[in-house]
């Protein structure tokens, strides 16, 4: 009896360890791909707990995924790999080889190793303030309270993943998500250039940047490795290393409508622009295509695009574009534990110390800044004639994101 009964539990825990093989090697973008190097540091903030500690809390079968991908990884930790050589080479100034990209224009004078910023410093000080506000109780926005078992599959389509380097990636569209998109189809090499994987991010056409099946990203584990997906994860967010760049909400708000609605966008005209028109501008017997509508003068205004960001029909029908929706429903950051937060009032020295934090630095350089950003200089200008009652509707309804990253009150914007 004693022995049928050892004989189907070793029947049983062979199964399980065939199916776990299976998982982790179903595909060469995966968890396959694990690498750990035993240089990588992942960038802690004094007093954080230690690797060790922090496993020692992962519930059995994440424990023995985790072991099992770690050991597995061991065997190639010593194969060189392509991406291990110094892509920067000669020049200072990467060739721009995309057109559109030239005529963009770069600020190749601001982008440089500066040490003008204490970075240690302020990295304390921005995980500091996001922690303390996650964590007071006083301090409420929709989605606070959850835990992160509690997002769906699909609001975790921001995490890009690096396995190659153990980074994830939160974009937030209108912070130079860009070039950070670039960085990372760099560092995994998930984009090939005539079978070659491209080594200068400026290389990497911006079609194929916001190609959705470019990246692997969290919201694609369920189809991957279904059931599993969020023990994979959680073993990610622990070892990886996860950081996002953040931009004054106000700001970011006028780029994303000087982008979507200021230039000929056919699909942002179609989904919005007409809507906003009809409902907040009384027009009738709008153009159907958006080149018809700037040439009889038929745009959005700023003051249109806040009454649809106000009205409560927009979430309604649907939740906001990822260009102005809050970075904190992108990005979960009382759910997940950022290692690095980046901000794009001080993108270069950002960037820089971020890529040193992780090692490749000698691979690759972040893009230069483009020179037309928008400056936060601007919002006095922009919202000049929106009523007093509406910028204050609209910072209650991006405050979140104004405390959680330590952007100031916009006072001025929000008194007489």
């Amino acid at each position: 009896m004693t022995k049928a009964r050892l004989l189907r539990l070793s029947v049983v825990l062979v199964s399980i360890f065939m199916i776990l093989l299976i998982i982790v090697y179903w595909d060469n973008v995966g968890t396959a791909h694990f690498y750990l190097h035993t240089s990588f540091s992942r960038p802690r903030s004094p007093g954080a707990i230690a690797a060790a500690e922090d496993w020692e809390a992962l519930p059995d079968v994440d424990e023995f995924l985790a072991k099992l991908l770690s050991s597995s990884l061991k065997q190639n930790s010593s194969v060189p790999r392509k991406t291990e050589q110094l892509l920067v080479q000669g020049s200072n100034k990467p060739v721009v080889s995309n057109l559109e990209e030239n005529v963009r224009g770069y600020d190749w004078s601001t982008h440089k190793d500066r040490n003008s910023l204490d970075q240690e410093k302020l990295q304390v000080e921005r995980q500091r303030t996001l922690r303390e506000f996650c964590a007071n109780s006083s301090f409420t926005f929709p989605t606070k309270e959850r835990s992160f078992d509690d997002i769906p599959n699909y609001e975790l389509n921001h995490l890009i993943v690096d396995d190659r380097h153990g980074v994830i990636y939160c974009y937030v569209p209108k912070v130079a998500c860009t070039n950070w998109k670039r960085v990372m189809i760099v560092l995994s090499e998930s984009l090939l250039d005539q079978g070659v994987p491209y080594r200068n991010p400026l290389d990497i056409p911006r079609e194929h940047v916001h190609n959705t099946s470019t990246h692997l990203t969290f919201n694609k584990f369920w189809r991957r490795y279904g059931k599993f997906s969020r023990h994979l994860m959680k073993i990610k967010l622990k070892k990886y290393t996860k950081f996002l760049f953040v931009r004054d909400p106000f700001v970011r708000l006028i780029s994303a409508f000087r982008s979507k609605f200021e230039l000929e966008n056919e699909d942002f005209y179609r989904r919005f622009a007409i809507p906003m028109l009809k409902l907040y501008s009384n027009h009738t017997n709008l153009p159907t295509s958006v080149s018809e509508a700037f040439g009889a003068g038929l745009k959005v205004s700023f003051s249109d695009f806040i009454q649809y960001l106000l009205d409560p029909r927009t979430e309604k029908m649907a939740p906001f574009n990822e260009h102005w929706r809050q970075v904190y429903r992108l990005c979960h950051p009382c759910q997940i534990d950022y290692d690095f937060i980046g901000k794009l009032e001080t993108l270069d020295e950002d960037a820089a110390y971020l890529l040193q934090l992780l090692k490749v630095d000698r691979l690759l350089r972040f893009p230069p800044s483009y020179r037309n950003r928008t400056a936060s200089s601007w919002e006095d200008n922009w919202f000049a004639k929106i009523p007093l009652a509406w910028r204050q509707q609209l910072y209650k309804l991006y405050e979140a994101d104004f405390v959680l990253f330590g952007y100031p009150k916009p006072e001025n914007l929000l008194k007489d």
